[in-house]
């Protein structure tokens, strides 16, 4: 079998892909990459299709070892790796695609200006869907590898025993992201439930990331969001990118692995094209909320895909 060895699992390796679409009904959370950008990107580079599974890296990142004839990776986000062949290790940065032999060894480095990072390998790996994905939804134990995160000893099988006959692609220069981002967002389904003074807060004051935050969400502090109702209602959907209010507590950003159902009243959405963006956040990190219409939102996702086709475009191949 050709494959890869987990040596470590680093701090939170997933397998992860475009998610699971059409199921909040039936309770299944969509999961999947939480930096959709550097997801995509890491397919591209490294020849795959759309929507082929990757690793959704959290610092520090895995080690792994190549057991087989030879395979190709790329790495996106904006961590750097060292290979190690024959005992001389070489350090290699994002955003290229890299040729490995077997026996190299793959080594992540740490992080610590965005959450996640990926590395894609050419072919894929050779994983079951379910319920249409290959996506890890850690809290629900299903998809990925054993519906869990990586260790030490678990085996990789790739779906291509060998590198495509292609050259190695990379980017002339990586993507520029913004730690403290504004994300934009629309008024939430009970935006009514806070009072006026609450809602313009939530728009004009800044938000600091707390250390309470995984692929489920992550808890938010600023202003008191005072409540002009009760903060506990009979409970409606969820989805990403939506910013709960508990009473008395830290609005809460749902992400990927959210709940599909949740009785705490939704002051905004997030819209899809800064989802990104929010998957990125780091604890300490500030950020801001910018109120858009629903127009501005289709705009800023043609935009957001316009930009992620610009970026694949200016792939070229490595030299030497």
């Amino acid at each position: 079998m050709s494959g890869f060895t987990v040596l470590d699992g680093g701090l939170q390796t997933t397998i992860q892909d475009v998610g699971r679409a059409g199921l909040l009904a039936l309770g299944v959370p969509r999961s999947g990459a939480l930096d959709a950008l550097s997801y995509r990107l890491a397919n591209r580079i490294a020849g795959n299709p759309p929507g082929t599974a990757v690793l959704e890296l959290r610092s520090p990142g895995p080690t792994l070892r190549v057991d087989a004839e030879n395979a190709r990776i790329a790495l996106t986000g904006t961590a750097a790796l060292t290979i190690e062949r024959n005992g001389d290790a070489q350090e290699w940065q994002a955003w290229r695609a890299i040729d490995l032999d077997q026996g190299d060894i793959i080594r992540v480095a740490g992080f610590s200006d965005t959450a996640v990072a990926y590395l894609a390998v050419a072919g894929g790996f050779e994983l079951p869907e379910v319920f249409g994905s290959r996506a890890t939804f850690l809290r629900g134990g299903f998809g990925g590898f054993e519906g869990r995160a990586l260790k030490e000893g678990d085996f990789l099988r790739l779906a291509a025993p060998h590198i495509p006959d292609t050259p190695c692609l990379t980017l002339p220069a990586a993507p520029r992201f913004v730690t403290s981002p504004v994300l934009r967002a629309i008024p939430g389904p009970q935006a009514d439930y806070f009072t006026v003074a609450a809602q313009t807060a939530f728009f004009e004051r800044p938000f600091t990331v707390t250390r309470d935050l995984d692929r489920m969400g992550m808890r938010i502090e600023g202003p008191e969001l005072e409540h002009a109702k009760t903060g506990d209602f009979a409970s409606d959907a969820t989805v990403p990118g939506a910013v709960q209010v508990p009473g008395a507590t830290r609005p809460i950003l749902l992400l990927n692995d959210c709940q599909t159902t949740g009785g705490y009243p939704k002051i905004a959405v997030v819209i899809s094209a800064d989802l990104p963006s929010a998957g990125r956040l780091m604890p300490g990190a500030e950020i801001r909320f910018r109120k858009v219409g629903i127009t501005e939102a289709e705009e800023a996702r043609a935009e957001g895909e316009h930009a992620y086709r610009s970026l694949a475009n200016t792939l070229i191949a490595v030299r030497g």
